[in-house]
Formats: C-alpha cells, sequence, structure tokens
C-alpha cells in the first residue's frame, strides 16, 4: 500500500505532527519551490534546520521548482536557468532528506505540432538521463499538470523506463480538469506512476479543496486506485490547511482508502 502524505506548515508544525503521527502520514515539502526562496540559501538552511529540529515523519517527499521551468526552451539562457532550478531543488531536498523530487511537465497543451512534441521528449530525455545518475539517492516525480492528453507524459516515462530513480506523480485532480477521460490517463499512466497527488474540486478549476468538498467522483478513484494505482509509493492529500488535511483524511478514511 501506499504511504499517504501531508503537506506541513513551518508555523504550524506542531499541528503538522500531530496530524501526521495521528494518520501515520509522512510530508511533501512545499516550502522551497518559490525562487525567492531558493535564491536565498540563509533562508533555505534555516527552513532545514527548523524541520529538522523535529521528530519528523519517516518518508517525506518535495515539491520542486516549476514556476516558468523550461528545459526544452530553444532559448539557451532559459533552458540555462530551468537547468539551475532543478539542481538547486535536487541538492535542497538532498539536505531536507527527502526521498523524491516532483517537477511540471510545463510543456504547452496548445503547442501538438510534431516538431514541439518531438522536441519536448528528446530534450527531457538527455537532461534527465544526464541529471539522475547523479542523485541516485532521489527519485523524480514528473507530473501532469495543463497536459491534455497522458501521451507526452507516458512517451517520456516509456523513455525512460530504464533509469530505476525517475516516475511520473500522477496528479488525479489535473487529469480531470484538463484531460477528456479519466479512465484513459489512469490506463495509460498506471505503469509508471510512483507517486500521486490528490484533491477535489469543481472539475474545472485547480481549487485543491479537500477530498469530499468538490465534485470528483471517489468512488471512481477508489476503484482506479485499487486496480491500478496502488502500486505508487507515495500519495499527497494537497491541500493547504490543517483543516482540510484532516477532513480529507476522515472522508478517506471513511471511503477505505486509507
Amino acid at each position: 500500500m501506499s504511504k499517504f502524505l501531508i503537506i506541513p506548515h513551518i508555523n504550524e508544525l506542531d499541528k503538522s505532527l500531530e496530524l501526521a503521527e495521528e494518520y501515520g502520514f509522512g510530508f511533501e515539502y512545499n516550502d522551497f519551490f518559490l525562487p525567492d526562496v531558493m535564491d536565498d540559501a540563509a533562508l533555505t538552511d534555516e527552513l532545514i534546520s527548523r524541520y529538522k529540529a523535529c521528530r519528523l515523519p519517516e518518508y517525506c517527499t518535495m515539491h520542486g521548482s516549476f514556476f516558468d521551468v523550461l528545459i526544452f526552451s530553444s532559448d539557451r539562457k532559459i533552458r540555462q536557468i530551468s537547468e539551475e532550478r532543478i539542481y538547486t531543488s535536487l541538492d535542497i531536498a538532498r539536505k531536507a532528506g527527502a526521498r523524491g523530487v516532483v517537477f511540471h511537465t510545463n510543456h504547452n497543451p496548445a503547442l501538438t505540432s510534431e516538431v514541439y512534441v518531438r522536441g519536448w521528449l528528446e530534450c527531457n530525455e538527455k537532461f534527465w538521463r544526464k541529471v539522475l545518475p547523479q542523485y541516485p539517492d532521489l527519485e523524480v516525480y514528473m507530473e501532469n499538470m495543463f497536459d491534455n492528453t497522458p501521451d507526452m507524459l507516458c512517451g517520456l516515462a516509456q523513455r525512460l523506463s530504464d533509469v530505476p530513480n525517475f516516475g511520473v506523480c500522477f496528479d488525479y485532480a489535473h487529469a480531470v480538469i484538463f484531460g477528456s477521460d479519466i479512465d484513459n490517463w489512469v490506463k495509460n499512466v498506471a505503469p509508471y506512476v510512483k507517486h500521486i497527488h490528490i484533491n477535489d474540486n469543481d472539475l474545472h478549476n485547480d481549487l485543491h479543496l479537500a477530498a469530499g468538498d468538490g465534485k470528483i467522483d471517489w468512488e471512481r478513484f477508489k476503484f482506479h486506485y485499487e486496480n491500478y494505482l496502488s502500486s505508487a509509493k507515495s500519495v499527497l492529500i494537497e491541500t493547504s490547511s490543517i483543516e482540510n488535511q484532516r477532513r480529507s483524511a476522515e472522508f478517506l478514511t471513511k471511503l477505505g482508502i486509507i
């Protein structure tokens, strides 16, 4: 079974730790992907120290940089800063003791030409084949964002299927909003999924509501999880407030998912 995670709050860490202990949750750090934090080494070290001063859950992951990160850009300078952001994220994750780091596909779904798709695939494969052997202690999870089909993400995962520390972070809510057929999404990404993000929404906007507070069909998710996705190492309940995390935990427990 998967390890379920929540997003910890550095300023309410006692409450985050209490909830994690109650349900056996791990953490996914969301403190380190903001550019202003990444550019401030002292602040980054301070945040890591504040976490490490506590008795943390054994299993933690981290969300890496994703704002404007385009390692497949035709602009050399954009590629350069994008690569720097990824390396910084991985170095922070290593310092924080995270097991894996989440990055986004970040491609534009409105651009569907063969040249664009091939370029995205080739640039990503080349980059990650260079990077991943440098961080054998970390896993990298590529997350669907605005992807309207699973094709490009699955194409990259297939190309990198021989790389042990690469996998897919399947954001179920994103697929419900931006995708056309959630069953198709699940069946296609299932062989590559190592990490999952879940939350609720109105089926149109990425609201990050507590599970059960929106319109996602959670019985359908339960079927997908139990039949296709349960081998994922971890599942993040990706809602921010501790209140919403607790309500999500209660809802998912009643549903028999946790």
